[in-house]
């Protein structure tokens, strides 16, 4: 990447720009990335930056030029030579959230490429990248000539962010993480999109979670985002459709790594929870729409239930599995997946019905058991798990299960317990049904 700026940035003068509300130039913003991957700017300066940023964002302009710079700090990969579209799914965080372990083989299977590159747990949410590597030799490390044989061969593949694509990005979020910098709308949507343009998607659907297990919990947040995303991505070429879908309980009855690999595949085998099916095929909808394969979104769905019916999603995975280097045995049989050693039971304290089983609470707590990291460098504990009984509007009676602990770590589960036993709720009356997804926005087509 060669900056059209100066090379020696008054970087302070930069900081001060930005800290007092003036936007930055397009020399500036294209010399700034290309210093914080070449080294020449210190951390130090690009976290004030970056603190600058949150405060006082960055216009439609500055928007542009800073996510096109980060695009070209690294390779940019091609799909012209497939034979089909290719589009891809990106979740903003949520608590059970498996959607994209069984959705890749599906909109493939559907005829879409899916090219996901996705990510590894953060904060009390899951990571797709940890969930996949519970399967005994799984590779989410591709090298970009791995990765386009696997997408070429399978139509998915679901791999991490290679050092080559966006190398501005993994930079920019490592500090990110590190200095609560983080939710910043401007510097999230640069994150998300600078990825899936380098990655080659050709459209994109956005699941933007909404509730007290979503990174942004508020609604208005969330649509505030969306909408970033949507006028972002047509300034730079990439048609973007989001889905606002509840976050305020888990998704599914899994929560934790290896668990949530099997709840998936139970999904391709036509079985599964409700709600992660119903959401899985309503964003394969979107796909096969935006992707031009399908009319309309009820003509998507049907596609996308018999791929499943058919078991030509399960098929595809299989494909994908062998091809990334994992024990395709495993998703014949899930069983074979890592489990914990020990459980405990949380039971309801009365009857009545679950009024609340808060998403937030309940990923702290599986975090808490080993499913996710308290620090960067933290081991995930494959089998740790939460597996839900109960959900929302679900009747009990006193003393029935309402989530199962499992773990290895009996001080872990300790400090988990507690947390578990407040995220549920039992009242006398059932709450007003929330649906699943809030409402879209977007390109249809």
């Amino acid at each position: 990447m060669k900056p059209r700026g100066p090379t020696l940035l008054a970087v302070p003068a930069l900081i001060a720009k930005k800290r007092d509300g003036r936007a930055l130039t397009d020399a500036e913003l294209e010399a700034i990335i290309s210093g914080a991957v070449r080294g020449t700017i210190p951390d130090y300066q690009l976290a004030a930056l970056l603190m600058a940023i949150v405060w006082r964002g960055l216009g439609p302009r500055e928007l542009v030029t800073w996510t096109q710079a980060m695009i070209d700090s690294g390779e940019r990969m091609s799909w012209k030579a497939l034979p089909g579209p290719t589009v891809d799914k990106h979740s903003t965080g949520g608590v059970g959230d498996k959607v994209s372990l069984c959705l890749a083989p599906l909109c493939a299977a559907a005829g879409l490429y899916v090219p996901m590159m996705a990510g590894r747990a953060l904060g009390h949410t899951g990571g797709t990248l940890d969930k996949l590597e519970t399967i005994p030799g799984f590779r989410t490390a591709l090298e970009p000539a791995a990765f386009r044989r696997v997408l070429s061969q399978a139509g998915f593949v679901l791999a991490g962010q290679s050092a080559r694509l966006a190398p501005a990005d993994r930079l920019l979020y490592a500090l990110r993480d590190a200095t609560a910098t983080v939710e910043s709308i401007p510097l999230i949507a640069s994150s998300i999109l600078s990825k899936k343009i380098a990655e080659g998607a050709g459209a994109l659907v956005m699941d933007v979670k909404v509730g007290s297990g979503a990174f942004l919990p508020a609604r208005s947040r969330a649509r505030t985002l969306a909408r970033a995303l949507i006028g972002l991505g047509g300034r730079l070429g990439l048609r973007v459709r989001a889905v606002l879908s509840d976050m305020d309980q888990p998704l599914g009855a899994a929560i934790g790594n290896a668990v949530e690999v099997r709840e998936a595949i139970d999904v391709l085998r036509g079985e599964g929870p409700a709600d992660l099916r119903a959401l899985t095929v309503r964003l394969g909808a979107e796909m096969l729409v935006l992707g031009r394969r399908a009319r309309d979104l009820r003509d998507g769905a049907r596609r996308i239930e018999r791929a499943i019916a058919s078991g030509a999603g399960l098929e595809r995975l299989l494909l994908g599995v062998r091809l990334q280097g994992g024990d395709p045995r495993v998703v014949e049989h899930p069983e074979r997946l890592p489990r914990a050693r020990r459980q405990q039971v949380i039971r309801a304290p009365r009857a009545g019905v679950v009024v609340r089983a808060d998403a937030g609470a309940l990923g702290r707590a599986a975090t808490l058991l080993g499913a996710g990291r308290l620090r960067k460098e933290d081991p995930i504990a494959p089998g740790a798990a939460l597996m839900l009984h109960a959900k929302v509007g679900g009747a009990v009676a006193r003393g029935d299960a309402l989530c199962t602990l499992h773990y290895d770590d009996p001080a872990r589960a300790a400090a988990a317990a507690p947390l578990v036993a407040r995220a549920f709720q039992v009242g006398a009356r059932a709450p007003r049904p929330v649906p699943l997804v809030l409402e879209t926005l977007g390109p249809v087509r």
